[in-house]
C-alpha cells in the first residue's frame, strides 16, 4: 500500500505545478487517485469515504502559500488527515502503553491463530525489558497447540524475559492463576499472557478468552491482527472488540508484501488506538505506533526519525569514540576497525527495513544498486569471514598484506584472491575518505565523488563490485 499511494501522489504533485489555487477541478485528479490507492490497499470502503470527504472539505479554495505548488500543498492536507485517521487525533496518552497499576501489570495478547501473537509476546517482553527496563514474565494459555508453549518458552529466552511453563493438559484459566501467583511471588511489574488463537472466529473460542479477562483482569488487552488480513482484519476486529475489553491494536508483519489496508480501517472502524507495530520475525523488529511518522512513509516523507532511533540502538557509543579517538591520533582506521563497523551494520536489521524508512527521493537511488537483504548480508559475512583470516598483525598493518599473504587469507576465507584485493581496495578507499574529511575538505570529496557514495565503485566483497 505505501508503494502504491506514494507513486500515485508523486505523479499528481507533477502534474498540479504552476496554479495558485487548489480548486475542485485541480484536486479531482488528486482525489481520484487517493480514493483508488486506498481500494486497492484493500481499506474499507466507509474509512476511504470519509477520508476522502474530509480532505475535500479541507482542501476547496485553500491558497498555495510560499514556494509550495497546489500538488504539494493537496499532499500537505492529505497528511494531515491520513494522521488523524490512524490515530493522530488521539490523546498521546491513550496511544502509549498503560502499566499504571499494582504489578504485576497483566498484558493479554487476543486473534486469530497466525496473526502473530506468540512472537509478539515475545517482542512485546524485550521491548519492556529494553525500553522501559520492567521484569517481566511471559506464559502460554494456548492449550491446543504444544509449538506455541514451546515457542514461547524459546523467544522470552531470547528476549531476556521469564518464561512461566504450561502443558496441553492444563485449562487455561488454571495457567493463568499459577502464573499470575508466580509473577506476584517473584516480582515481576509485567504479565504478558500468549492466548490461544483459531483460523476463525467460534463461541468456544471466544468464551475462553473473555474467562481469561474476566479473571486477570489486564490493564492492557490487544487484539494481535497481520497486516496482510486486508478486509477480514476490520471484521475480526470488530468481534473481539465486542467480547473483550480491547485497549489496543498491535499490527504485525507491516514489511510484508501486503496492500496494509488494516492499518487504516481496523483504527478507524473500532476506534482502537493502533499501540505497537512489528516487521520481520528478529525480537526487535517492534516498536510504539507513531502515526506521524506512518503518514509520513505512507506519502514518502520518510521515517528519518524512527531510522535513526534504530541506528544510535545498534551503535556501541564507547566502542565509536575510541575508533574516533584512534583515527584522531593515527589519521586512519584499520581492519579491525572496519570489522565493526560491518557487525555494527548486521546488527541494525535488513536493509530494506532500513530503506523503508528513507524519504522516496532516496529510496529511489538506494533501489539502483539493486541489493536485495540476502545479497546484502551475504556481503558482510564475506567481509567479515576474510578479516578473521588474518593475523592480528596483519589486520592492524594492512599494508603488510601482498600477494602470498592474500593467498593464504582467500584459502582460509573459502573465497578467491580476487575478493580480498577488492576487500583491500574498499578499505584503501575509506582511509582515503577519512583523510580529506579530517583535513576539512568534505565539499571537495563531495563534488569528486559526484554524488555517490565515496567507496560505491569497490563494492562489497563478494558481488562483483557492485555499490552498496
Amino acid at each position: 500500500m505505501l508503494d502504491t499511494l506514494t507513486q500515485r501522489l508523486a505523479k499528481v504533485v507533477k502534474t498540479m505545478r504552476g496554479q495558485a489555487r487548489i480548486t475542485e477541478a485541480n484536486s479531482k485528479e488528486m482525489l481520484r487517485e487517493v480514493r483508488l490507492a486506498l481500494l486497492e490497499a484493500d481499506v474499507a470502503l466507509p474509512v476511504v469515504r470519509t477520508l476522502t470527504n474530509r480532505i475535500k472539505e479541507k482542501a476547496l479554495g485553500q491558497e498555495v502559500v510560499g514556494s509550495l505548488n497546489p500538488g504539494q500543498a493537496l499532499v500537505g492536507i492529505v497528511q494531515q488527515e491520513l494522521t488523524a485517521v490512524i490515530g493522530g487525533d488521539l490523546p498521546e496518552k491513550q496511544r502509549r502503553i498503560n502499566l499504571a497499576c499494582t504489578p504485576p501489570a497483566v498484558i493479554l495478547l487476543a486473534g486469530l491463530q497466525g496473526a502473530g501473537k506468540t512472537t509478539t509476546a515475545g517482542k512485546l517482553a524485550k521491548w519492556l525489558k529494553d525500553s522501559m527496563k520492567k521484569k517481566v514474565v511471559t506464559v502460554s494459555a494456548d492449550v491446543y497447540r504444544p509449538a506455541a508453549i514451546e515457542q514461547l518458552k524459546m523467544v522470552s529466552e531470547q528476549a531476556g524475559a521469564d518464561w512461566f511453563p504450561s502443558t496441553t493438559e492444563q485449562k487455561p484459566l488454571d495457567i493463568a492463576r499459577a502464573a499470575l501467583d508466580y509473577a506476584k511471588l517473584h516480582f515481576a511489574d509485567v504479565l504478558i499472557v500468549d492466548t490461544a488463537g483459531r483460523l476463525s472466529i467460534d463461541e468456544k473460542m471466544m468464551q475462553e478468552v473473555s474467562d481469561l479477562s474476566a479473571f486477570l483482569h489486564p490493564i492492557e488487552t490487544y487484539f494481535v491482527v497481520d497486516a496482510m488480513t486486508g478486509q477480514d482484519a476490520v471484521n475480526t476486529a470488530r468481534v473481539f472488540n465486542e467480547r473483550l475489553p480491547l485497549t489496543g491494536i498491535v499490527l504485525t508483519k507491516l514489511d510484508g508484501d501486503s496492500r496494509g489496508g488494516a492499518a487504516l480501517s481496523v483504527r478507524e472502524v473500532t476506534g482502537l488506538p493502533i499501540k505497537f507495530v512489528g516487521t520481520g520475525e528478529k525480537l526487535g523488529g517492534f516498536d510504539e505506533f507513531n502515526p506521524e511518522a506512518m503518514a509520513g512513509r505512507i506519502l514518502g516523507m520518510g521515517d528519518i526519525v524512527s531510522l535513526v532511533k534504530d541506528v544510535t540502538s545498534s551503535i556501541d557509543a564507547e566502542k565509536a569514540r575510541k575508533v574516533a579517538e584512534r583515527m584522531r591520533r593515527n589519521g586512519r582506521m584499520d581492519l579491525n576497525d572496519f570489522r565493526d563497523q560491518m557487525v555494527q551494520m548486521r546488527s541494525m536489521g535488513s536493509v530494506s527495513s532500513l530503506i523503508d524508512k528513507l524519504p522516496a527521493s532516496m529510496q529511489e537511488a538506494a533501489a539502483k544498486a539493486n541489493v536485495s537483504d540476502e545479497d546484502a548480508d551475504r556481503m558482510i559475512r564475506r567481509t567479515i569471514g576474510i578479516i578473521d583470516s588474518m593475523t592480528p598483525q596483519e589486520r592492524r598493518h594492512p599494508d603488510l598484506i601482498k600477494a602470498s599473504r592474500k593467498k593464504r587469507i582467500a584459502a582460509g576465507a573459502g573465497l578467491p584472491v580476487q575478493e580480498v584485493n577488492k576487500l583491500l581496495k574498499q578499505y584503501e578507499q575509506m582511509t582515503e575518505v577519512m583523510k580529506r574529511m579530517k583535513k576539512g575538505g568534505l565539499s571537495r570529496l563531495l563534488r569528486m565523488a559526484g554524488g555517490r557514495m565515496p567507496f560505491g565503485g569497490g563494492g562489497f566483497p563478494g558481488m562483483g563490485g557492485r555499490p552498496w
